[in-house]
C-alpha cells in the first residue's frame, strides 16, 4: 500500500473539508507490537484498495496532536492502533486493536 504520511493539521483539515474524498487513516504506534501486526495485516489484505481511496498513515509518536484532532473533529475516541474510513466530515467506520480488518473496512464502501 502506498501510504501518504499524515504530518500536519493542514492535511487533516483538507480531508475534513472535502466531502468528495474518501480516505483511510491508519493510526500507528511505532512502539507497539500490536500496532505493527495490524499494519502488516492491512498491507497484506487480499482485497485491493480502490484507486479513489486515499490511504494515510499517522505516526502517533511523532504527531500526537493530529490524533487528538481526529478524536475531536470526528468524535472518535483515540486508540492505537486504529483504522478509520473517512469521507469529508463523516467517519464511516472505525476499528482498533485486534478488530482492525481491512476487508471489513472495504465492505463499508459497497
Amino acid at each position: 500500500m502506498n501510504w501518504i504520511t499524515l504530518h500536519s493539521i493542514d492535511q487533516l483539515e483538507a480531508i475534513k473539508n472535502n466531502p468528495e474524498q474518501t480516505c483511510i487513516i491508519f493510526k500507528h504506534s511505532t512502539r507497539c507490537p500490536v500496532s505493527s501486526m495490524a499494519k502488516r495485516n492491512i498491507e497484506y489484505t487480499s482485497i485491493p484498495v480502490p484507486d479513489d481511496i486515499t490511504p494515510y498513515f499517522l505516526d502517533l509518536i511523532a504527531f500526537r496532536e493530529i490524533s487528538n484532532a481526529i478524536a475531536e473533529w470526528w468524535g472518535i475516541k483515540h486508540e492505537s492502533p486504529q483504522l478509520l474510513l473517512i469521507k469529508g466530515d463523516q467517519c464511516i467506520y472505525h476499528a482498533s486493536h485486534s478488530d482492525i480488518d481491512m476487508e471489513v473496512l472495504l465492505q463499508q464502501l459497497a
